[in-house]
């Protein structure tokens, strides 16, 4: 068997599990071809199980704003320096980089610049195509990579105009929801019960956002559980079906009859038209409403404590996100990859973020900041089709407003599904794991040799 050596580099938690992914697909590519395939890598947990041999562990060191870096830069000095270390004196046969823009571009130059025989391939690029505040990063994706293998399509178009060696291979995702539970499978997992409203929280995935994000998701979630016990509703799922009419007081903001009015959500009770409840769809004191994903074991206690803070019906679940992300009729989340996981599963989502004032002061004041969208269902289709708020827009009461549309105004939710539909044609088949992992090896072992 011919032996080659792959390094993989890549940070934060959505990193590790892409790489993961990529990790599984290329020793099943390699196995076809006879390789003895050895992966090295700057990743965590999930690419060590996938059996990387893990130099430094990066799922802790990401965050994303200017400010919000800065404590994280001698940890990621520390594990740069100590691969270049490695790759110099146990050269690659491949490089792989996934997204982690600012390390992975130090990689990237290092490669170029120390071993330049060894090829570099980009897969999941960084979103420079979305917002480049500095042209030059752009430049030097280009210039140090071999191939790109683009996962959106407006990815691949502009890095295809600036020059790269360009491979549309689709979004992993597509791959990887493919081994998840149904719905009722994931409620049955977690005993809700079928006409019981699941709405899921993720708050955070970085250190940054348990500080700006956590308390706003957590306040709207105070708030719309209010609503929720005083309105006495269900799922949307429940009363769509039909049967028996019956005309129930709510204080949540309807109005007319069957109509949500945006703009009075906590002003105006109204009447709204729908069918006879059971008892157990009800939220009450004992049945969870909010369903949140613990993404890492270090914000366990700041989680938990929030939970008892705000007095929220919430459960905590470790290592069932999958379960949590299929059985929801909703979820109010940060942007991130988690958006695009949602609208394969068919979850209507409000998607909000918040940086600190500062960065987004001097982000906006000195370097013209501006995105068209900033969560990749909205990128993929290059609309608005899921609701998001960003900077003084998260607001508690915005993500309520938005939460109660998606909940009980049918023909919103009909319409986000139906957009989903029409963005699931843009992220390619199943296999976008496969097709990557054959482009890469088709570098350092190519077909027929």
């Amino acid at each position: 068997m011919t032996k080659k050596t792959i390094f993989i580099s890549t940070g934060e938690v959505s990193g590790d599990l892409q790489g993961a992914m990529l990790i599984d697909a290329l020793k099943r590519q390699a196995t076809h071809q006879g390789l003895d395939l050895n992966i090295v890598a700057l990743g965590g947990e999930k690419m060590a199980l996938s059996g990387a041999k893990i130099l430094g562990n990066t799922t802790d060191i990401g965050s994303v704003g200017l400010l919000e870096s800065l404590p994280f830069v001698l940890p990621t000095l520390t594990i740069q320096r100590r691969a270049k270390q490695y790759l110099k004196h146990n050269p690659p046969d491949l490089v792989v980089l996934i997204d982690y823009m600012g390390p992975n571009l130090g990689i990237g130059t290092f490669i170029q610049r120390q071993l330049p025989h060894v090829p570099v391939v980009y897969y999941i690029a960084p979103q420079e195509w979305v917002w480049s505040l500095f042209p030059h990063n752009t430049a030097t994706i280009v210039e140090m990579t071999n191939k790109l293998l683009a996962i959106f399509p407006e990815e691949a178009r502009y890095f295809e105009k600036k020059g790269a060696s360009v491979h549309w291979v689709g979004h992993p995702l597509v791959d990887r929801i493919q081994s998840y539970p149904s719905r009722e499978q994931a409620r049955a997992a977690l005993g809700i019960k079928p006409d019981q409203t699941a709405i899921a929280l993720l708050p955070a995935s970085r250190h940054q956002e348990i500080k700006y994000m956590m308390p706003i998701i957590f306040s709207a979630a105070q708030q719309l559980q209010e609503k929720l016990s005083t309105c006495r509703d269900v799922p949307w799922h429940v009363w769509e079906a039909g049967g028996d009419q019956s005309t129930v007081n709510c204080r949540g903001g309807f109005s007319h009859s069957d109509k949500l009015v945006t703009d009075n959500l906590s002003t105006k009770p109204a009447l709204i038209q729908k069918s006879k409840l059971p008892q157990s769809s009800i939220p009450n004191s004992q049945s969870p409403i909010f369903w949140i994903p613990l993404s890492h074991q270090a914000y366990r206690k700041p989680i938990e404590k929030a939970i008892e803070d705000y007095g929220l019906q919430a459960t905590l679940v470790t290592e069932k996100t999958e379960e949590v992300l299929t059985a929801a009729d909703l979820a109010i989340t940060k942007s991130g990859t988690v958006n695009l996981e949602l609208a394969l599963l068919n979850v209507p989502q409000v998607v909000f973020y918040r940086v600190s004032p500062l960065t987004y002061w001097i982000a906006h004041t000195f370097l013209n900041f501006s995105i068209p969208f900033m969560s990749p269902p909205n990128l993929v289709v290059m609309r608005s089709i899921v609701p998001e708020l960003l900077q003084a827009e998260a607001t508690p009461e915005n993500l309520v407003r938005e939460a109660m549309e998606l909940l009980f105004d049918p023909q919103k939710r009909q319409q986000t599904l139906t957009n989903y539909q029409q963005m699931r044609q843009l992220l390619g088949e199943v296999g976008v794991c496969d097709r990557a992992a054959l482009a890469i090896l088709q570098l350092v072992h190519p077909l027929g040799s």
